[in-house]
């Protein structure tokens, strides 16, 4: 997750700041449920941030020159009251699915730091399918990165819980 530090930032205004985050593909349009931890660096630039974007980068499972990688661009939507979190037992079974040793920093009464589930909802993204020759790189429409089927958890043809399509099967 790449995020930008706020303006009044002592030692780095508006500098970027990126790190690897926890996310899960939890929603069947393509936008990613993060648990948002607002002791962390990436949640306090958010908060600060009167937009809340960010770019999530997100690689195959074995990330190299050759493997298909997205970076998406979008806003983080919170949800601070633990009761109004749309579709709350869903959103965090399938995290946990992804992430079981979170299950210590959930949000709820007894976590270790204030969390609060989030959505990531892209706007903007950019696909790099491998070596330029050979695979698409460059951006997919939004409707058409909504409307891809979530990838079988087991293949490897997901990113980020998308299927993956080849510059052969669609043209942008």
């Amino acid at each position: 997750m790449a995020t930008v530090y706020p303006a009044d930032h002592a030692s780095l205004p508006g500098e970027p700041f990126s790190m690897q985050e926890y996310y899960a593909s939890c929603h069947a349009n393509g936008s990613l449920t993060l648990l948002f931890l607002p002791i962390s660096r990436h949640s306090q630039n958010v908060l600060h941030s009167p937009t809340h974007v960010v770019s999530l980068s997100v690689s195959s499972s074995s990330p190299a020159a050759s493997r298909p990688r997205v970076s998406l661009l979008g806003n983080v939507t919170l949800f601070t009251e633990l009761e109004r979190t749309p579709e709350r037992a869903a959103l965090q079974a399938c995290y946990l699915a992804a992430h079981p040793d979170a299950r210590w920093w959930l949000p709820g009464p007894r976590e270790p730091h204030i969390a609060y589930w989030a959505r990531f909802d892209p706007h903007s993204v950019y696909f790099v399918g491998g070596f330029g020759s050979e695979h698409f790189i460059g951006y997919i429409p939004l409707d058409v990165y909504q409307a891809v089927p979530p990838a079988d958890p087991d293949a490897e043809v997901g990113v980020g819980g998308r299927v993956l399509v080849t510059q052969e099967q669609h043209s942008f």
